[in-house]
C-alpha cells in the first residue's frame, strides 16, 4: 500500500529515499573501504564492524530499491515469490544485525574485562566462527518464518499496509492457527530478540563493573568511550525494533507503525557509519588518509 495515496508526496518521497539509500550505501562502503585499506583496523572489533556496514547495505537494498521503483512506475504489486523472497532476506539481515551487535558487545567485554588474553581469546578462527554463526542464526530464524506462511499456497490480491513485505503481517494473513503463530513468533523472539539483548546486557553489565573498579578518572573515561559508539547504535536498533513490535502488537492500524519500520529499516542503517566514523579517530585518520591520497 506504500506511504502515501497523494500524488503530490511521490516526488518527494522518491527524491528522500533514493538520497537516504546513497547515503547509507556509500556511508557504510567508506567503512568496508577504510578497514580493508589500513592494516592498522585488522583487528576483530573493525572486522564486526565492517561486517555491520555489509548488512546494513542488505537491509535498506531490500527493501529501498523496490520501493523506489514502485513509485516511479506508480505501481505497488509484488509477486508471491517476491514478496517470500523480500521477507526472507530483511528477516536474515535484521537478525544478523542483532547478532553482530551482540557479538560486538562480547568483544568490548573481552578487551576491557580481560584485555591481557584478548588475543587469544578473539583470535581470527573465533571471529570468522562468531560471524558464521550469526548467519547460520539468522538464516533459522528465516526459515522459522518461511515455514508458518508457506501453509498459504499463494498470496492473491492481499493488501500489505507497508512499503515492504512485512513478516509480521505476512504470518498474521498465512497463520490461521493462532496457538502455531503464537508459538512460532516466541520462538523467533526469543531467537532473534531475547538472546542478543540478554547477551548484550550481560557483556555491559561485566564492563560497567570493570570500569567501577578503575581508580582514575582517565582510564574510567578512555574504557568507557570505547564502548560509547555500539551503545548508541544499540539504542537506535533495539528501541526502534521494540517499538515496531510493541506497537504492531497493540495498534489496530498496522500504517501507524510505518514511521517506526522506516526508522528501523531506513535510518538506523544510514545513521551507523556516521556514528562509528564520528566518535572514532580511527576511521576518521583512515578516510582522511583515503582522501588525501585521490587528491
Amino acid at each position: 500500500m506504500g506511504l502515501s495515496d497523494d500524488p503530490e508526496q511521490q516526488a518527494l518521497l522518491f527524491g528522500l529515499f533514493l538520497s537516504m539509500y546513497l547515503v547509507t550505501t556509500l556511508g557504510n562502503l567508506l567503512i568496508i573501504l577504510a578497514v580493508s585499506s589500513d592494516s592498522h583496523l585488522h583487528t576483530p572489533m573493525y572486522f564486526f564492524l565492517s561486517n555491520l556496514s555489509l548488512v546494513d547495505i542488505g537491509i535498506t537494498s531490500t527493501t529501498i530499491p523496490k520501493m523506489i521503483v514502485d513509485i516511479q512506475t506508480h505501481s505497488r504489486v509484488i509477486s508471491y515469490v517476491g514478496c517470500l523472497t523480500q521477507m526472507s532476506f530483511l528477516i536474515i539481515f535484521g537478525c544478523m544485525d542483532g547478532m553482530l551487535l551482540t557479538v560486538m558487545a562480547y568483544d568490548r567485554f573481552v578487551a576491557i574485562c580481560h584485555p591481557l588474553h584478548y588475543p587469544v581469546i578473539m583470535n581470527p578462527c573465533v571471529c570468522g566462527f562468531s560471524v558464521l554463526a550469526s548467519f547460520l542464526i539468522s538464516l533459522l530464524d528465516s526459515l522459522l518464518h518461511n515455514l508458518i506462511v508457506l501453509q498459504v499456497t499463494c498470496f492473491k490480491d492481499v493488501d500489505i499496509s507497508n512499503f515492504f513485505c512485512d513478516p509480521s503481517q505476512l504470518l498474521t494473513l498465512a497463520c490461521s492457527d493462532t496457538f502455531t503463530n503464537n508459538i512460532v513468533m516466541y520462538l523467533v523472539g526469543a531467537i532473534s530478540g531475547f538472546l542478543p539483548i540478554s547477551g548484550i546486557f550481560f557483556s555491559y553489565y561485566k564492563i560497567v563493573s570493570s570500569i567501577v573498579r578503575i581508580s582514575s578518572s582517565d582510564g574510567k573515561y578512555k574504557a568507557f568511550s570505547t564502548c560509547c559508539s555500539h551503545l548508541s547504535v544499540v539504542c537506535l536498533f533495539y528501541g526502534t525494533a521494540i517499538g515496531v513490535y510493541l506497537g504492531s502488537a497493540l495498534s489496530l492500524s498496522p500504517r501507524k507503525d510505518v514511521v517506526a519500520l522506516i526508522v528501523y529499516t531506513v535510518v538506523t542503517p544510514m545513521l551507523n557509519p556516521f556514528i562509528y566514523s564520528l566518535r572514532n579517530r580511527d576511521i576518521k585518520n583512515t578516510l582522511w588518509r583515503l582522501h588525501s591520497r585521490q587528491i
